[in-house]
């Protein structure tokens, strides 16, 4: 095995789980304060799985965005 390669394509995934979850999050909250179903003080609970099925992996991962 190649560790060097593993941390790479690792750390490669996760930077684009992060700045796509982030760009959808973004997009979500605006598009809500646009249709007025958001009025921006509210606080969001979030959640994310990472499921890696061949290493019968199921990692959750809960947390909150405070928008004001």
């Amino acid at each position: 095995m190649n560790e060097e390669m593993l941390n790479m394509d690792i750390r490669k995934f996760l930077k684009q789980v992060g700045v796509t979850s982030q760009r959808e999050i973004e997009h979500a909250i605006i598009r809500a304060l646009d249709n007025d179903e958001l009025n921006g003080m509210e606080t969001i609970e979030v959640k994310m799985t990472l499921d890696v099925p061949a290493l019968s992996i199921k990692h959750k991962v809960d947390g909150t965005i405070h928008l004001s």
